[in-house]
């Protein structure tokens, strides 16, 4: 799963790679230039519309994918508390 900062650094260089300034991304999407920042910043915490409208103004979408977690198995697990030797 993407981390929020890789997110945002995907949004940024498809922003740039469209040479539109985040001044212009905010303008289309109706949202201020200060959210542009925090979302490819990594620091974005509001909504999902917010957030789906300034991904649609650069062209990408919103994906969901199932969760890449892996849970240690039974025989694991005691490594995993042990201390170093």
């Amino acid at each position: 799963m993407a981390t929020r900062e890789q997110i945002g650094k995907s949004i940024q260089e498809k922003r740039k790679s469209l040479h539109l300034t985040q001044e212009v991304v905010s303008k289309k999407a109706c949202v201020h230039k200060t959210t542009i920042s925090e979302i490819e910043n990594g620091r974005f915490t509001g909504s999902f519309d917010i957030f789906e409208r300034v991904i649609d103004v650069i062209g990408l979408q919103f994906v969901v994918a199932e969760k890449d977690h892996k849970l240690p198995k039974w025989n694991e697990i005691d490594a995993l508390f042990s201390e170093d030797q």
